[in-house]
């Protein structure tokens, strides 16, 4: 059975681009428009892995992270940062908020391929 990914992101472009990329790599792929509604999503249905942005409205990335952190279901669950946000500081309250990783955008289709596939085979 394909692994699940959870793309959470403002941006139209950028997520069908990730959806794309993932689904090319066989992974299934819901999409979530920012930061509220990604945890709305998750909370339907438990995902393998979480991508998301930082900047979006509503709710930012890291308030994700903390949210789904504190759920039973996301608490082993590995979460990416997918984001422009590349400050060492950004980084290590992602880090404090929970997330395993940090890919920085633009990001290479191959090289998101690579990290998931690490994250969660």
């Amino acid at each position: 059975m394909a692994k699940t990914i959870l793309a959470v992101d403002d941006s139209s472009s950028l997520r069908q681009m990730v959806a794309f990329s993932l689904k090319a790599a066989g992974y299934q792929v819901v999409e979530a428009v920012d930061g509220q509604d990604g945890l709305e999503k998750a909370k339907q249905q438990t995902v393998d892995l979480v991508l998301t942005d930082q900047n979006m409205p509503r709710m930012d990335g890291l308030s994700l992270i903390k949210l789904l952190r504190g759920l039973p279901a996301y608490q082993k669950v590995p979460i990416l940062m997918l984001t422009t946000e590349s400050s060492d500081e950004m980084k290590s309250k992602g880090r404090a908020a929970g997330a395993n990783g940090w890919l920085v955008k633009p990001f290479d289709p191959q090289r998101l391929i690579e990290v998931v596939k690490k994250v969660i085979g």
